[in-house]
């Protein structure tokens, strides 16, 4: 069954808080964004923003719950979902008092797309019951779609310092909030292939086909080139769940941790996917009616829909446009750019200024993730400034607020975040014992004093952009654009872009 594909363009993942609820801003005019996961803590406070701003009652998920990540993330999801339903649902019915969002939701869609220009016919000669029928039918929200870093899967114990179950880890337990949402979109697998989180996935009824080829959460999985594509996609086959689309990302171009490629351009690995597309879907589907047919569930009777979009670095439509019609991609992900867009992200107007001033210059991959990955990075963000005030008070590090790097245990049992307080004191003191005064001994704690806590860094941009309370986070913002930024300089609204 074909997944409704509205735009040839999607706002992929960006950050923590710059997309988390992209959806409420864009989904109700057919554009499809990605919502991170990983932060639960700043998913209860917009929940509390949303709840408020809708007149609707608010039930914090206390952390004392045994389940309570997976449950905040369910509550955010279904929140958002219910919210995007509303708005599609009074544009169908609503249509006088609600033409200026109606108008915008058809201008937006590509000059190409069918149902724009059925649109516009209808609207010349067409009775208001007609217009009204029509919508009903043919109206549809973009995709909330979310975002699972595999790496970020931190164990967790309970009060008794004892280590809970693996199902409690942070990526397993997002993988169950989407899992138990109302939402029909996709999981967005990025960072890497985890054998023990695609299990998880297995557990999960909404994530199998039905006979029609329907699948109500769907996967999708960022790679970096066909073989890993291959690789992935069949092992989840073989356990009975179809890779929906694979999102093939420009390492270099894109923002956030640069997963780089070995030298390898975009442009031949894209090719590489459109010469060899169909024996990658019949390869899948194989493997797919094998395992379906073993575990006795219900088994489509062709091959699935298989998407391969590309995102990293586009800058121009004509970039997109060459994507689209060279390559085949099915989709282009814009995301830089949209960092500029206030009616598309939550982002604080100080950040989006500086953003909008950046040059060249002032954009560079750095060394400041507690992950080990290159990080792109704006020189001079107020998080980076933040950090180099406490490292001129001799007191490198910051507090571990929300802990979800915590995933090096080289000086503790319990594993710890290498941009805590408590791992740099440690490692430099190391440092000091086995190396001498000097360059080498100073080069090598710049190394350790670089990372920083950017997963509060990369949410607190959305609480500012509400004047939300940020007195346990701090007001320092880290933000990740590509190194195309440079080419952009100023807001824009989203028609602009």
């Amino acid at each position: 069954m074909s997944v409704l594909q509205l735009h040839t363009f999607h706002i992929p993942v960006m950050g923590i808080g710059y997309t988390m609820d992209s959806p409420v801003k864009v989904a109700h005019l057919g554009i499809t964004s990605v919502v991170s996961l990983l932060d639960d803590m700043l998913m209860e406070k917009l929940r509390e923003f949303h709840s408020k701003q809708m007149g609707i009652s608010f039930q914090s998920i206390s952390n004392k719950v045994e389940d309570f990540r997976a449950e905040r993330i369910t509550a955010f999801l279904n929140l958002m979902d219910s919210m995007v339903k509303e708005k599609v649902d009074e544009m169908k019915s609503a249509i006088a008092t609600k033409k200026e969002e109606l108008d915008k939701y058809f201008d937006m869609l590509p000059d190409a797309s069918a149902i724009k220009q059925r649109f516009n016919e209808l609207k010349q000669h067409a009775t208001l019951k007609e217009l009204k029928q029509w919508l009903q039918s043919n109206i549809h929200p973009g995709d909330i779609d979310v975002n699972i870093m595999t790496k970020i899967d931190k164990e967790n114990y309970n009060s008794n310092n004892e280590k809970l179950p693996i199902e409690y880890n942070d990526a397993h337990a997002a993988i169950r909030g989407f899992a138990k949402s109302t939402l029909e979109s996709a999981v967005v697998l990025s960072a890497g292939m985890s054998p023990k989180l695609y299990s998880y996935i297995e557990k999960w009824d909404d994530f199998y086909p039905n006979a029609k080829g329907y699948i109500k959460k769907r996967v999708t999985i960022k790679v970096s080139d066909f073989r890993s594509a291959m690789v992935q996609g069949k092992f989840l086959a073989n356990k009975g769940i179809w890779v929906s689309e694979f999102r093939v990302e420009s390492g270099l171009n894109c923002g956030g941790h640069a997963f780089a490629t070995q030298g390898n351009l975009l442009g031949p690995i894209l090719e590489e996917f459109r010469a060899n597309r169909e024996v990658l879907t019949n390869s899948m589907f194989e493997a797919l009616t094998k395992a379906l047919k073993s575990k006795e569930r219900e088994c489509p009777t062709s091959p699935l829909q298989l998407k391969i979009t590309a995102q990293g670095g586009v800058g121009t439509a004509e970039e997109h446009q060459f994507l689209l019609s060279h390559y085949g991609m099915d989709s282009i992900g814009w995301g830089s750019p949209f960092l500029l867009v206030p009616e598309a992200v939550s982002i604080d107007d100080e950040t989006i200024d500086r953003l909008a001033k950046a040059q060249e210059k002032d954009l560079f991959l750095s060394n400041i993730s507690p992950l080990g990955v290159p990080f792109n990075n704006l020189r001079g963000n107020t998080k980076d400034e933040e950090k180099q005030r406490l490292i001129d008070l001799n007191k490198p590090g910051s507090p571990c607020i929300k802990q979800y790097c915590m995933l090096n245990s080289e000086f503790t049992e319990k594993p710890i975040c290498t941009a805590s307080r408590q791992f740099q004191r440690n490692k430099i003191e190391q440092l000091k014992q086995q190396l001498p005064q000097g360059d080498l001994l100073n080069k090598e704690i710049t190394k350790v004093t670089d990372k920083s806590c950017i997963c509060v860094g990369l949410g607190t941009a959305a609480l500012k952009a509400y004047d939300l309370d940020t007195k346990a986070e701090g007001a320092g913002v880290s933000i990740c654009p590509g190194p195309n930024m440079a080419y952009f300089n100023e807001k824009v609204s989203l028609k602009q872009m």
